[in-house]
């Protein structure tokens, strides 16, 4: 009996490892607020300020943005509008479907393949500004998020991402050189991630848009970036990920995104690729504390259910080693039904100096 306990209990642990070791990544963004590697205010010039100009500038000046034509709908042309407005000295590229197409069909045709096949046309748009980035550098902005103030000091950082709520980053607004080793990860990485999770919602969210980059991100920074050996960033750079602040990532925080006057951006509202599964996926973001005890408890009853098959496995098995059914016996102490039920528990008693044998309860 111990033995099989012992075995019961190890198989349960091996699957609840296998288990955590699967989603380790998805938990730790649970506790990740990006203040490590956060752009604090006091690092940010104010508006107009001479300061600007003496800060190193590492990002070109050009300005990334996504369309399925040149076409840009009437609600988005005021945010398109701000941008290029107040960046007359940047180069501004609008990447449509083909344009986009042909620059991965260029460039990198060893993704075309999963490029075309992708089910869902925000999945091309998600993943062309990852390549553009790594391509070109400069900053991706998208339609929805106009232009606040001058992005001039953000040119001062190899890569920055922006946080997001709940927990990990966005891919709505992105800056970097090119051939940044997280951008070379996050384009490799691709491929791997490309996976149908049945709802269009999580499809797209783990595939290409902000969770997969959130999970790239934990990633690289825990160390995967040293795989990469294609930065091409600071001259005398050894082309492995060392830490360092050329290869950071560093994060812009909500109140320098889009929540004070003085921030960079300004929202005009988007995500009009969301379909009706994303309500649910709302619901399930602002309620995942009960919704994880509550798996807790499914498992815990799972587990249960397990132990009380695998005893009566256990004991059909001794009473077909037996030759049948074991004999009924009364009680005078229990009733009819309960007599019945005090007959099917399973005693067992030390039957030699190695193990146990199996007898039946009887009440006497």
């Amino acid at each position: 009996m111990r033995r099989g306990l012992t075995i019961f209990l190890l198989i349960n642990l091996l699957i609840i490892i296998f288990l955590i070791r699967s989603v380790f990544t998805l938990l730790t963004l649970l506790i990740e607020d990006g203040s490590a590697d956060a752009i604090h205010p006091a690092e940010i010039p104010a508006p107009n300020s001479p300061l600007i100009d003496d800060r190193k500038q590492l990002i070109p000046k050009i300005i990334h943005q996504t369309y399925a034509n040149d076409t840009v709908p009437e609600r988005w042309r005021e945010a398109q509008k701000s941008c290029i407005d107040m960046h007359e000295d940047y180069e501004y590229k609008l990447w449509t479907d083909a344009s986009s197409r042909e620059l991965i069909a260029t460039e990198y045709p060893w993704f075309l393949g999963t490029f075309d096949n992708y089910s869902q046309p925000i999945q091309r748009a998600d993943a062309i500004r990852y390549f553009v980035l790594n391509r070109f550098g400069g900053i991706y902005i998208d339609l929805d998020a106009g232009c606040n103030r001058r992005l001039d000091p953000l040119l001062s950082y190899p890569a920055w991402v922006r946080r997001t709520d709940p927990t990990g980053i966005s891919n709505d607004a992105m800056g970097s050189i090119a051939n940044h080793p997280f951008f070379t990860l996050v384009i490799e990485s691709l491929i791997p991630y490309d996976r149908n999770w049945k709802l269009p919602y999580i499809t797209v969210m783990y595939s290409t848009g902000p969770l997969f980059l959130s999970v790239i991100w934990q990633e690289y920074k825990r160390g995967r970036g040293s795989e990469v050996t294609s930065f091409l960033g600071t001259p005398g750079s050894s082309g492995r990920w060392d830490g360092t602040e050329d290869h950071r990532v560093r994060v812009l925080m909500g109140d320098e995104y889009n929540k004070q006057p003085w921030a960079f951006f300004r929202w005009y509202g988007g995500s009009s690729w969301h379909g009706s599964d994303a309500q649910l996926i709302f619901w399930m973001g602002k309620h995942w504390m009960l919704l994880t005890a509550s798996g807790f408890l499914v498992a815990g009853v799972v587990g249960l259910c397990i132990w009380w098959i695998y005893g009566r496995v256990l004991l059909l098995g001794q009473r077909r080693r037996k030759g049948g059914k074991c004999a009924d016996s009364n009680s005078n102490s229990w009733g009819a039904s309960g007599t019945a039920w005090a007959q099917r528990i399973p005693l067992w008693r030390r039957g030699s100096s190695n193990g146990y044998e199996l007898i039946e309860r009887h009440e006497v």
